[in-house]
């Protein structure tokens, strides 16, 4: 199991026995995870392996939770979601809310900043030129690609510096794909720290530092990106990769 690294700062993210409920079903069991800040953690498993579970329980967006979850330091397990956002976490959902009645501009204007060193339009743009180009247009005429990428840029326009990314290559073009690639490598390259849940095993492969594997609401394999090549048998058990 991988642990917390040696690095001297406090992890960006820290989860320790996390259980989380919907009603009386229970889905996650004794959750341990650690982001330091500047990583990319991949969460891989199956559909029902309680990826998103945890994305939410980390923002308290779940029925009940228990554990101790720490954002840079501090015990959030018993905060709002409001409060949480304001510590600079960012959610990008596998359905992406971007309003069909708006134009792409006021969609991405559409968040609060909530946090300081939020990202200007500028340096979106700048980022997203498809969003630029498009900026005029409603919601409904945007590409599938469009709505992904507006979906993040929305959140960098709040300040968050955790972006947690659920399942953003799904059903893209691979030219789509490689230009959502490029942007994560920007983004860490600018020092956020990224959660990605993806089931694109050949997109997230080249993109993390570390991955947790997870099956039936556990932790059950963590390792780091250099180990990936060892790892492959596993994964191929659980994944089917």
């Amino acid at each position: 199991m991988v642990t917390e690294s040696n690095a001297t700062t406090v992890p960006f993210l820290h989860l320790q026995g996390v259980n989380a409920f919907y009603g009386e079903s229970h889905i996650l069991h004794g959750v341990d995870l650690v982001v330091n800040q500047g990583e990319l953690v991949t969460l891989l498993g199956r559909n029902g392996a309680g990826r998103t579970t945890t994305i939410k329980a980390i923002l308290g967006l779940v029925g009940q939770r228990s554990g101790s979850i720490r954002i840079l330091g501090q015990e959030t397990s018993q905060w709002a979601t409001h409060d949480i956002a304001r510590l600079g976490v960012g959610y990008c959902p596998e359905e992406r809310g971007i309003f069909a009645s708006l134009s792409c501009e006021e969609n991405l204007l559409l968040p609060p900043v909530i946090a300081p060193g939020a990202m200007t339009l500028e340096e979106i743009y700048a980022l997203f030129p498809n969003l630029y180009e498009r900026r005029h247009s409603p919601g409904t005429r945007l590409s599938g690609g469009e709505q992904q990428m507006l979906a993040i840029a929305r959140i960098l326009r709040t300040g968050a510096k955790l972006l947690l990314l659920d399942e953003i290559s799904e059903g893209l073009a691979p030219v789509i794909v490689q230009a959502l690639s490029r942007m994560i490598h920007t983004l860490r390259e600018k020092k956020f720290t990224i959660v990605m849940i993806e089931q694109n095993f050949r997109f997230a492969s080249g993109l993390a530092d570390r991955f947790y594997v997870m099956e039936h609401g556990r932790i059950v394999h963590g390792f780091e990106a250099a180990q990936l090549q060892a790892n492959m048998p596993m994964l191929n058990e659980f994944l089917g990769i």
